[in-house]
């Protein structure tokens, strides 16, 4: 296990939101999650958000299109939401994302270790408004770091647990569906 900066396991990118008020720059097809779609996401992994960006909202900002299996981090508002991104996808300016260098770090893996270390993240930020973690103290901040082999079994025992929870959390949601329904159709 060696002790590794955040920009040691790959690229940091920030997020970005086109201008407000063109209506050119919104409701295209560049999927744009905030940490309000993460505040709402139940899974490790994120497929879409609320709104959407066009191709010009995208290269007029400071957006970035990341990859699948980047890593989101809420970096304000609030500080540490996070989610796997599920497919290809930007972000507002309110994340700092890692794009992982899978030979050093597996996604999931980077996902689990930064769950367990929000209330150090948050301790780094700062803020007389609202605290907010910068670029510089993010890829600063050290993770030990297993071999990749050790990182994949961690993944699969806890993915496995996860996978379940994700799995029973459709189940009540969509019994919850049903519920609401009849509810509505006695009452």
């Amino acid at each position: 296990m060696k002790k590794l900066k955040l920009h040691q396991l790959g690229k940091i990118i920030s997020g970005g939101t086109p201008s407000t008020t063109n209506e050119n720059y919104w409701d295209g097809e560049v999927i744009w999650i905030t940490p309000k779609d993460l505040s709402k996401n139940k899974s490790r992994y994120i497929y879409n958000g609320e709104r959407n960006i066009t191709q010009a909202g995208l290269e007029h900002s400071s957006a970035k299109l990341l990859p699948a299996n980047s890593v989101l981090l809420s970096s304000r508002a609030p500080i540490g939401y996070l989610a796997i991104a599920g497919c290809e996808l930007t972000t507002n300016q309110g994340f700092k994302s890692v794009i992982c260098d899978e030979s050093i770090v597996l996604s999931e893996y980077l996902y689990y270790s930064l769950s367990t270390k929000i209330d150090d993240l948050i301790s780094i930020s700062s803020g007389s408004t609202f605290l907010e973690l910068s670029k510089s103290s993010f890829e600063n901040f050290e993770l030990n770091i297993h071999s990749i082999q050790k990182q994949q079994h961690i993944v699969n025992i806890i993915g496995s647990i996860d996978d379940l929870i994700e799995s029973n959390n459709k189940v009540v949601l969509k019994l919850l569906s049903i519920l609401n329904n009849k509810l509505e159709y006695l009452i």
